[in-house]
Order: structure tokens, then sequence, then C-alpha cells
């Protein structure tokens, strides 16, 4: 049985070019979906698997992100001051009390695995989540959440794992598919991967299993980035990381309950704050009503 697994890396250093003009001047992960910008979407994802310490890989001199999770006094005084107790009390606690969150800057824009990277040192020897915060993960009402379940399995058996979800053929071109070694899992299933195949054609695709955004990794990864050559593009992958350690020991591919929802591009940002505000515990029923005058227009 491996240890449990209690850290995360979110890696929020890129340039959101795909939610251009709206990101120019805030990092995206901070754009609303709904009532709360994304990261928080993400921080409570990662807390309610059980993680208590959480590292942003942010860009250099960026600070916003860490200075919206960390606790405002002048705000919290003055919303208690004019007797708005309850809402000081949700924006004090936007963070679980036990959680920690640290940020280290990626100096260059050199792929996601030299952001992971950055990490290193303070992943040491533990093993450790990797969250892409473009991507928010969302499970039914009272469904066991897809990235608890990935650390329970990582700690009953010592695999890595990596998120994955069908889609459709002609999408394969968009993701990184997976290989694996035996049958098709189901749902909330893990199976042993054979490779990874980035951005393949839907004639070339191993699968139709596609990389998600989340990932339970064992330290021996970092070392493996260490010595990953940049692609023809200067970046440094993680997928490359991946590959090689499928080399060395099991991977497996874990195949998501819930729903998936990329907030780095317009339509899915759309998605995504339509399907929260529908979820909204109190404002769903206004929500649906402005969605239904909406299909009038």
């Amino acid at each position: 049985m491996s240890a449990a697994v209690k850290k995360a890396i979110i890696p929020v250093a890129g340039l959101g070019t795909r939610m251009l003009p709206a990101s120019k001047s805030m990092p995206k992960e901070l754009l609303p979906v709904f009532d709360r910008p994304a990261i928080q979407y993400v921080v409570d994802e990662a807390v309610a698997a059980g993680v208590t310490d959480i590292m942003l890989v942010t860009r250099a001199g960026d600070s916003a992100i860490q200075q919206y999770l960390s606790i405002d006094a002048d705000l919290d005084a003055a919303l208690e001051a004019r007797g708005k107790t309850a809402l000081a009390a949700q924006v004090r606690d936007l963070v679980s009390p036990g959680v920690t969150i640290q940020s280290v800057p990626q100096p260059q824009p050199l792929g996601l695995g030299h952001a992971v990277r950055q990490a290193a040192e303070w992943v040491g020897e533990a093993p450790f989540v990797v969250m892409l915060p473009d991507v928010l993960v969302d499970q039914a009402d009272g469904a066991s959440p897809d990235l608890a379940c990935m650390l329970a399995r990582f700690q009953a058996t010592g695999a890595a794992q990596v998120l994955v979800q069908s889609v459709p053929a002609q999408q394969v071109d968009r993701y990184g598919i997976v290989s694996l070694a035996g049958a098709l899992p189901g749902a909330g299933e893990s199976a042993q991967m054979a490779g990874v195949v980035e951005k393949p054609t839907s004639t070339d695709a191993p699968s139709n299993l596609a990389v998600v955004g989340r990932y339970v990794l064992p330290a021996r990864v970092m070392a493996l980035l260490a010595a990953v050559r940049p692609d023809a593009c200067g970046e440094i992958q993680l997928t490359d990381a991946i590959a090689a350690l499928i080399a060395e020991q099991p991977v497996e591919a874990y195949v998501m309950t819930g729903l998936a929802f990329d907030c780095g591009s317009k339509t899915g940002y759309l998605q995504a704050f339509l399907h929260y505000a529908l979820r909204h515990p109190e404002l769903a029923a206004e929500a649906r009503a402005i969605v239904a005058s909406a299909c009038d227009y």
C-alpha cells in the first residue's frame, strides 16, 4: 500500500490566449464561473479528495491568484461592520482550515512538464497530484469524486493514475490519447496504460480515451522530467515523463464518472458557466428561467 497523497500542484502560469481579451489583465483562472472563479472549483476539488498542501505554479511576478486565496483582513472587517456576517464567513473560508497554499514562479512558459518541475523541491519524495485549472470536473449529486477515487486506487496499488474520458473519434486530434495494455475499462475503473499519443489523427488514435487534466503521480516523475528533452516548440511535456514512467512501472488510466469542462476555451467556459448556474443551490430556478427565456430570442 502506498502513502496517502496530500500534495497537489496546480499550474496557473499560462498566458490564457484562448480566452483573450478577457484574460488580458486577469489570470484566466480568476474569471468567474457563475458565482466564483474557476480556481476556486479546482481548489475545492483537491480539498474534497483529501489534499492538504497545494502549490500554485505562477507566472513570474503574478500574485493575483495567491491573493484571492488569502484572507483579506480589511474586507473581512468591512463586511462584519456592515452586518454581512454570512458573506464575511464565506469569503474568509475560501480555503478550508488546515490547508496550506504556496506558490512558486515559472520563469519562462516552457510547457506543462517544465511548470510541474518547478515544484520538485517542494514535492521531495512524496507522491503528488497535478490538476490543470483549465479543466473543471463536476460529479452527480452523491457520487464519489473522481479525484478521490484515483487517490484511493493509487494508495491501494501504487500505480500512477491518469484521468481520461471517452471523446468522439473526430475530436481525438485535440487531446492526448492513451493506449491500453488490456481491455477497455468502464466508468469508474482503471486499466493499465501502454502509452499516450499527443493529438493523433482519428485513424492513428489507439483509443478514444482522452487525457482530461488530473494526474496522480509518484515522486519519480520529477527525475524523469529532468531528463525530458524539449519538443519541437521548445517545451517540456508531462506526457513524455509519463511515457518514461510507463517503461518502468504500472501507470493506469482511470475513466471518469463525472463531467469535465474545458474553461480554457470560450465554448467550454460557457458550458461550465451554464452548468454551475443550473446546479446552484440557491439560484438554479432563476438560472433555468433565464436560460428558457433566452431560447426564445
